[in-house]
């Protein structure tokens, strides 16, 4: 009686009479095998319902047909949409792909980075949490290409695909600036985390150029989840002098704020970070520092497949570009 469990290929050969390796043979493709002895295991296939691995046949055959792609919070519905970006791209050129999550934690990073590295992926897409990547630098020289995503990493020579974060929050900042807003709330994320300090950075430069300071009782941080985020800006609204507009670094922040302004109806303009979905069902009017998303995903895995087939010395950075579109103000 077999096992329970997945069939292998042990188990094929079992049931159809036959050696392991006439098995592999057949299962992967090879010449020269006897018609009767692949109808045989073909059958004993169809029977027991095996399913080839392919990532072990890929380890086997030495051909690194797998990307790893290591985001920073899979919840996040933008590293999902990243995600499916890849996996178009990885889908086109017959490649799989293995996705985890870091968690924004540094030391979970550098276990799953070295553990696809130990598997043999083709190359990886990371989007860093650490602040050196020379963990990486044998892998690299090894042969396996890196792409940082969303931030530049460190500590490796290494592309980048990384969207305009300090333009476009200058740009959402300022135009809330001209609209003659005064006290202008800035939400954000773990200041540590490169593209909320790149945005605070533009938020900073809007205020400059308009010869302005931030108010620094205004600027929040440390908001990862939009419930953390609805109770601070609940805070903030029911201040003595609350503010009249919120810039917010990221999606997740805008849903924050916004479940915290929308039931008062509270007179507070928005702009936030990140389109997220649903957004033009929102009541009211509200603007959204945009870019092409999918367009980041694609670069990711179009540069990571250039450099697996022509290493070259080096490293180039790419820069998405962000525009300013209106959400919301359905009745």
């Amino acid at each position: 009686m077999r096992k329970t469990g997945r069939p292998t290929m042990v188990d094929v050969a079992a049931a159809a009479g036959v050696s392991f390796k006439t098995v592999s043979r057949v299962i992967n493709g090879q010449p020269n095998v006897d018609p009767a002895m692949a109808e045989r295991v073909l059958a004993a296939v169809e029977r027991l319902g095996y399913h080839r691995n392919a990532l072990a046949a890929s380890l086997r055959s030495g051909d690194r047909d797998t990307i790893g792609f290591i985001a920073a919070d899979l919840s996040n519905t933008f590293y999902m949409a990243i995600a499916a970006a890849v996996s178009a791209v990885a889908t086109r050129e017959r490649k799989h792909i293995v996705m985890a999550s870091s968690e924004e934690d540094a030391t979970t990073e550098r276990a799953l980075a070295l553990d696809l590295c130990q598997r043999q992926v083709g190359g990886l897409i990371v989007v860093p949490t650490a602040d050196d990547h020379s963990y990486l630098q044998r892998e690299v020289e090894l042969g396996t290409p890196v792409v940082f995503l969303d931030r530049p990493g460190t500590g490796i020579p290494a592309d980048a695909i990384l969207i305009d974060n300090r333009g476009g929050a200058r740009a959402a900042v300022a135009e809330l600036l001209a609209a003659g807003h005064r006290r202008i709330a800035v939400l954000l994320d773990s200041p540590a985390i490169y593209t909320m300090a790149e945005r605070l950075a533009g938020a900073r430069e809007a205020f400059a150029a308009a010869g302005r300071e931030m108010d620094p009782t205004l600027v929040i941080d440390g908001l990862h989840t939009p419930a953390v985020t609805r109770d601070a800006m609940q805070r903030l609204l029911d201040a003595d002098d609350p503010p009249t507009a919120v810039f917010c670094a990221n999606n997740r922040l805008t849903i924050g704020a916004l479940e915290a302004i929308l039931p008062r109806g509270a007179d507070v303009a928005l702009a936030g970070f990140d389109d997220f979905e649903l957004s033009r069902l929102l009541p009211r009017r509200i603007r959204i520092v945009d870019y092409d998303i999918a367009d980041l995903g694609h670069r990711a895995a179009e540069t990571l497949l250039a450099r697996a087939a022509a290493p070259a010395t080096g490293s180039h950075t790419q820069l998405v570009p962000t525009r300013l579109v209106d959400r919301g103000g359905m009745r």
